[in-house]
């Protein structure tokens, strides 16, 4: 027979009642690891961004959080390890985390809300078979997408 500690029950993720109430009034509890300036970027991700901040972020975004593991290239595995022991994220992963969240934070602003933002994520650009969703998966590429981003806010053609 199989107790609820085995493989066939997995255990579920801590949630708190702020994250809860965060995801459903569509607050940001994550807002606050919005960086401010490129220093303040480094500096955060240097110290390492708690797992708790990806789980809650993943809800948020409606993202599996399989796929924003991928993009921000660990597995989930690692990620559950990782929560599991306490530890936070390493400096490269938080940065690229960071980043997402810069990213879907403007996303949101401009775009009106997150299913908006997905949904233009998803959509072919660059007048070609490229989508912007296709570019998350390194840093670079996210600073590309904010950066066609804000020139689409500010009128620019894309």
């Amino acid at each position: 027979m199989k107790t609820k500690n085995s493989k066939a029950y997995p255990q579920k993720r801590k949630t708190s009642v702020f994250s809860e109430a965060a995801i459903a009034y569509g607050a940001s509890y994550y807002t606050r690891f919005i960086p401010k300036n490129d220093w303040s970027l480094v500096k955060k991700a240097k110290e390492g961004i708690d797992t708790d901040v990806f789980y809650t972020f993943a809800d948020s975004i409606k993202m599996p959080e399989k796929f924003l593991a991928a993009v921000i290239n660990l597995s989930p595995r690692t990620i559950s390890n990782y929560r599991d022991q306490n530890k936070s994220l390493e400096a490269n992963y938080s940065e690229h985390l960071l980043k997402l969240i810069s990213l879907y934070e403007k996303g949101k602003e401009y775009l009106g809300n997150i299913d908006e933002f997905n949904s233009w994520l998803e959509k072919p650009m660059w007048g070609s078979q490229d989508k912007p969703i296709d570019f998350l998966n390194t840093p670079g590429g996210v600073d590309l997408i904010i950066a066609r981003l804000e020139r689409m806010a500010q009128g620019y053609p894309l």
